[in-house]
């Protein structure tokens, strides 16, 4: 009788289907609002040059992710009536997290920037080193990571995977986070088919462990090395690196104007790495 006066008092104000879509609704409100002190930040500053540039990305992500994170724990909190901590950014006892999403970034591109190569498919024309610049790029990617990962793995596939299978919670929240970026220049079905992938790959691992820390890192220097390291597009954005790549021409095998995430060699990359995390999580 205990037990199920307990499980009453603890039931979810509303259905998920209420919630998240509320979620996504109350986090892009506040975003608005927050957007109007960042307005007012960045006239204050008139300065021009990449740097200042990056510097207010980064102030504009770390809003979105501020926002976002607080929003996920009023929720949980509040209306799902579940701890916080749910939304898995405890770090404690996560290094080897970290150092498996850094590690699995750098193979994925060493080999696929490396099979790339041996086909033909770019080349490198010129290096051009700016720690600055590249430390600037890493802290913007950092946060950006953060918002999509709370935003998409830690609130909305956490609290699919209350309701439903595990791999199907899993499926919807990458197709809501291939959504997301549909608003990218260069869209085209390929880049959306490995979006949706990226999803698989990023959230597979919260299937089992249900911390963040993992993707987060992952998709950090997933972008990183992509963008200011390696010289692609990031997913349909330019942006200054330390190399610089000349493509032939565009095709699938390069990804063209939308970056590596647009080519098939991606695909395959996403596919394998995807299955051996949840091979890996399945195991334990």
């Amino acid at each position: 009788m205990e037990l199920e006066k307990e499980q009453i008092a603890n039931k979810p104000i509303m259905p998920i289907w209420v919630s998240i879509p509320l979620f996504i609704i109350a986090s892009r409100i506040l975003m608005l609002v927050t957007s109007v002190v960042y307005v007012s930040f960045e006239q204050l500053i008139k300065t021009d040059s990449v740097y200042v540039s990056l510097f207010k990305e980064i102030i504009q992500w770390s809003i979105l992710a501020a926002v976002t994170t607080f929003t996920a724990y009023i929720f949980l909190k509040y209306i799902d009536l579940v701890s916080p901590k749910e939304l898995g950014l405890s770090i404690k006892g996560r290094a080897k997290d970290c150092l498996g999403g850094f590690l699995l970034a750098i193979v994925l591109y060493a080999i696929g920037f490396s099979v790339s190569l041996m086909l033909g498919a770019v080349s490198v024309t010129e290096v051009h080193f700016d720690f600055l610049l590249l430390t600037l790029n890493l802290l913007l990617f950092f946060v950006a990571a953060w918002f999509e990962e709370v935003l998409c793995r830690g609130y909305i596939q956490g609290r699919l995977m209350t309701k439903m299978n595990k791999f199907l919670a899993l499926g919807i929240t990458s197709i809501i986070f291939s959504a997301l970026h549909l608003g990218n220049q260069h869209i085209d079905v390929l880049p959306m088919i490995n979006l949706f992938l990226a999803g698989i790959m990023l959230g597979a691992s919260f299937l089992y462990t249900r911390n963040l820390w993992f993707p987060i890192v992952l998709h950090m220097f997933w972008n990183w090395i992509q963008g200011p390291v390696l010289g692609y597009e990031v997913s349909g954005t330019e942006r200054l690196s330390l190399l610089t790549l000349s493509l032939p021409e565009n095709n699938i095998i390069n990804g063209g104007a939308f970056g590596f995430e647009g080519s098939i060699i991606c695909t395959v990359l996403l596919i394998l790495a995807s299955g051996l995390i949840i091979l890996w999580g399945e195991k334990k």
